[in-house]
């Protein structure tokens, strides 16, 4: 951990007090701090936009404050340029294994829907659209530019890409998180939150739906409950096959992501094993496509 990062963190202007931001884990595109200041606690996310993967800190922080606004996601106190202050959740951070609890899918889908259409009434000012074909195509371009060493297989990459997305076919914007990993749902005992908001952006909701599965390994019946759940109708067989196509596209996104982030990342984060287990992940959710 950077000295040099704490001692900003510990020099912003909006603490009322000494104080000593403590290095919490889990970010891999952010720095994270907790800091006690007179008996509140806060969180301090710092980290300057990276281009190579569309993250922008004007987009996360405005949609932080909508979704705040919509009732899913604490208060953003404090904001300047690369870093941004939120209010502390007591609770306890989602593991993969209780996003599969069917007590917990039944709160989590919910919270998705808020997130997808109460966002757009608080979010203010200019927002990004989250196409992930887009974004799959675009990391191919980066990787190749810098000469990854998955150089030989992006070319079936973009062939993979140009499937899915002739697949999905038209969709219906909706604001997307677009990254519903387990460690981004918090339940304080009332209630559960959703944090970090980093990729947020409009998108098909079918791709919260898939990146939910995909994340976090859900069971097919409870993709077919899912699915009944939020669209509140039957499934068909044709939703089926796009929530495949989504989940296949969730993967390979989060494939290429780990690709580039090889490339370009300066975390200390060991990132080729996480190619290896998304692009694992990526092999068994196309056979599953294909076969539907």
């Amino acid at each position: 951990m950077s000295r040099k990062i704490r001692d900003r963190v510990a020099q912003l202007d909006f603490w009322s007090s000494d104080v000593d931001p403590v290095p919490l884990d889990g970010g891999i595109t952010n720095t994270n701090f907790t800091v006690d200041d007179r008996g509140e606690r806060y969180v301090v996310r710092v980290g300057d936009d990276i281009p190579v993967h569309g993250v922008m800190r004007f987009n996360e922080i405005a949609a932080a404050r909508a979704a705040h606004a919509a009732g899913i996601s604490p208060e953003i106190v404090y904001s300047a340029d690369g870093v941004f202050i939120m209010r502390f959740i007591e609770g306890a951070t989602y593991t993969e294994q209780d996003v599969r609890e069917p007590q917990n899918l039944e709160r989590i889908i919910p919270l998705i829907q808020a997130c997808h259409h109460e966002i757009p009434k608080h979010f203010q000012g200019p927002a990004l659209v989250f196409w992930p074909f887009h974004v799959c195509r675009n990391y191919v371009h980066t990787a190749r530019d810098g000469n990854s060493r998955m150089m030989d297989v992006l070319p079936r990459f973009l062939d993979i890409n140009d499937e899915l997305e002739k697949t999905v076919g038209e969709i219906k914007l909706v604001f997307g998180h677009n990254d519903l990993l387990a460690a981004n749902f918090i339940d304080d005992g009332e209630r559960l939150w959703l944090l970090d908001w980093d990729y947020a952006g409009y998108n098909s909701g079918l791709f919260d739906l898939a990146n939910l599965s995909s994340n976090n390994a859900l069971s097919p019946e409870q993709e077919e409950w899912v699915l009944e759940t939020y669209f509140q109708q039957p499934v068909t067989d044709r939703r089926r096959c796009r929530l495949a196509a989504m989940k296949c596209v969730s993967l390979l996104r989060e494939t290429l992501w780990s690709i580039v982030s090889e490339i370009h990342s300066t975390l200390d984060f060991d990132y080729e094993s996480y190619t290896a287990k998304n692009l694992a992940r990526l092999e068994n959710a196309l056979e599953a496509f294909r076969q539907i």
